[in-house]
């Protein structure tokens, strides 16, 4: 019983200049109504090769893009699911151009998801994604956000078209014959089709395709991708910056870029180029083009290439659907993201990757980065409780105590945040006694608005430039090989990568007064240019190098979202002056190297380990030991004592990491221990 359509055309019914290898295509006007297609065709199976029952789909006629049948998924599941079909491709595919295309329907108030598997075995290596919803298709590559961006009508057929060329790494997307997109891939290869209805899905696909050739352009310049070069601020210069690849086997020497913006062109022209066959080279634009407020295409093209003007192939000369971003801060306003993660965090260098990014672009005037660390040797309780119980998983990211987000998708709920005017300015002031290290930091909130109680005040100090020799700080590292695609040198380096080349920033230290805050230095309510103060102390340990240390002073609004902030070096909190108001609370502290203070051995253990404190002067002492659900298991009070050696027996705990926390007249130091 044949349940397949597939047609083999020549080359010259095609492209004059590609050779074509096979054309795949179902239509599944073969199949009967509620057959399974799993069972009756070898290129359709699922994601567990277990077909004919819950994780495969069904032949409908509900629904058609022609003719009568369609297939049919949907979910309720929070987790998506069960369904999840495969279509293999035959292979993975490394080189040449793939095409791929389909009909959706999605049903109004529901969505649609599918992704490409980049290897043949799935699970390995994911393409790209690609999500419905709202009328919106947005797809990326698990490591950059809307790679290309279009609109759909719900209850009504849409073709999605992909086409990669995957010699060059061009890839680009439409939405009926109009471009939504070109980027270069994260991951350059395909290997099989994921249909896999996440929760709240329901929608059909037909007129399903994919086409294989072989790329025999002679002289074929493309642009690859184009990137504006610059932060997303209104009134600002960027110099954009411009990919364009050989897709021929004729050298390339010259060629013209052109920039389209706002109504205005800007050409650069490069000569004295030998660019050859599959290789890219980026153009950085010489011509400043100033950013206009809201979203403004920018299209990029490339034409007089070896001055003989158009190309083989026009269809690749240039952009689309690459919009600048541009937006007008709120005076005073500075938006803060708290990011979960842990060296034992594969994925987790995502995170580094991009906090580093937004440092770079925003963090001198917009943005306060905090790296919370669990279950590594930068822990701070208290800190990483809190933020845990705000996420899903590792990495995340919660950009003003918003939704959770993956780290490389901040900018939207960062801009979104720029824009929205603070109730209060902020601003940190300190004193700094380098002989005993104590911190004294006053944070100041001069509100714009009169208000009411609810409001409440949270000092975090970072560090940058965090290293250690332990093994603990290894980082893992899912990007090793490049199989997961680039991720800022990450691709190059091991997993895990050694501790001896990890150096680790924004890595929060400590958190005062809680996670929540504490509103009682607020009034019942205030009038607008009422100025309210907070103290804090703390006694920063001698392993800390102040002068990477960050005072991160936020206003926590009644919602509890984070509605401003203020980022200061030490010394730049000195200079605005220490302003002496309501002390509400001392710091918790987390020791980077505690050895000198608390050493605990054999560490890991299973029996029992001994617990030596040692401190130079006779302090208020208490000892508890937490597990990673933050229950405390075990507490004792020594009250003042200078040293103790004590045997903890340990027989009776389940295997795992604890956390044992000193507390010595106030001040927290914390510790692993492992129960093997």
């Amino acid at each position: 019983m044949l349940m397949k359509k597939v047609t083999f055309l020549a080359s010259a019914l095609l492209f004059s200049s590609v050779a074509s290898a096979q054309i795949f295509s179902d239509d599944f006007e073969s199949y009967s109504v509620g057959q399974y297609v799993g069972p009756a065709a070898t290129e359709w199976t699922t994601w567990s090769g277990t077909e004919g029952g819950a994780e495969d789909a069904q032949v409908t006629s509900a629904q058609a893009n022609s003719g009568s049948n369609s297939i049919y998924f949907s979910s309720s599941d929070p987790n998506g699911g069960p369904q999840d079909v495969i279509l293999d491709f035959g292979q993975a595919y490394t080189s040449g151009i793939f095409t791929f295309e389909s009909a959706f329907y999605v049903d109004a108030g529901n969505n649609a998801y599918f992704n490409f598997q980049g290897t043949s075995v799935p699970g390995t290596t994911w393409s790209f994604n690609c999500n419905m919803e709202n009328g919106e298709v947005i797809l990326d590559d698990g490591i950059t956000a809307n790679l290309a961006v279009g609109s759909y009508t719900p209850d009504t057929w849409f073709t999605l078209r992909v086409e990669a060329d995957l010699d060059l790494g061009r890839w680009t997307a439409s939405i009926d014959g109009t471009c939504i997109g070109v980027w270069q891939n994260g991951v350059n290869a395909i290997a099989s089709l994921d249909l896999y209805p996440i929760e709240n899905s329901s929608f059909y696909v037909d007129d399903i395709w994919f086409d294989y050739q072989t790329n025999s352009y002679g002289l074929n310049a493309a642009v690859v991708g184009v990137s504006d070069q610059g932060r997303f601020i209104a009134g600002e210069d960027v110099y954009p910056l411009v990919t364009v690849g050989n897709a021929g086997s004729t050298t390339i020497n010259s060629f013209d870029v052109t920039i389209d913006y706002n109504g205005s062109q800007y050409v650069e022209n490069v000569t004295g180029q030998s660019l050859t066959t599959n290789n890219t080279m980026d153009v950085q634009f010489t011509t400043a083009i100033q950013l206009v407020d809201g979203q403004e295409p920018i299209v990029a093209t490339v034409s007089n290439v070896n001055g003989f003007g158009a190309d083989e192939n026009v269809s690749d000369d240039g952009t689309c659907g690459t919009k600048t971003i541009a937006v007008t801060p709120a005076p005073g306003k500075i938006v803060v993201s708290e990011e979960g993660t842990g060296t034992w965090c594969p994925w987790c260098v995502r995170g580094t990757v991009f906090m580093s990014q937004f440092e770079s672009d925003y963090g001198s005037d917009y943005w306060a980065g905090i790296a919370v660390h669990n279950d590594d040797p930068m822990v701070v309780t208290e800190y990483d409780m809190g933020l845990g119980g705000l996420i899903t998983g590792y990495p995340s990211a919660l950009v003003d105590r918003g939704n959770d987000v993956d780290p490389s998708d901040m900018l939207n709920d960062f801009l979104d945040r720029l824009v929205t005017a603070p109730d209060a300015l902020m601003t940190n002031g300190a004193t700094w006694d380098a002989g005993t290290r104590e911190l004294q930091v006053s944070i100041s909130a001069d509100f714009q608005t009169a208000g009411t109680d609810g409001y409440k005040m949270i000092c975090v100090l970072t560090e940058d430039g965090v290293t250690g020799t332990d093994a603990d700080y290894a980082q893992a590292n899912a990007y090793a090989g490049g199989n997961n695609g680039e991720m800022g040198g990450y691709e190059l380096l091991p997993s895990p990568v050694p501790a001896s080349q990890m150096v680790y920033d924004h890595v929060a230290r400590a958190i005062a007064p809680s996670f929540i805050g504490n509103n009682d230095c607020f009034p019942a309510s205030f009038n607008s240019g009422e100025i309210i103060t907070q103290n804090f102390t703390f006694v920063l340990p001698a392993e800390w190098d102040e002068t990477k240390v960050h005072i991160v002073g936020m206003l926590i609004d009644p919602s509890g979202r984070i509605n401003n902030a203020d980022k200061t070096y030490i010394s730049e909190a000195e200079t605005n002056g220490f302003v002496n108001a309501c002390n509400l609370s001392t710091g918790s502290i987390y020791l980077n190297q505690v050895d000198d203070v608390l050493n605990i051995y054999p560490n890991p253990t299973s029996l029992s380990t001994t617990v030596a404190i040692t401190l130079n002067e006779k302090s208020s002492v208490q000892l508890a030991v937490v597990d990673m659900a933050g229950k405390q298991i075990a507490f004792t009070d020594y009250g003042m004592i200078s040293s103790s050696t004590v045997t903890m027996n340990t027989a009776s705990l389940n295997a795992g990491v604890y956390m044992v926390e000193l507390i010595v007249n106030g001040q927290k130091t914390t510790k692993r221990l492992v129960i093997e």
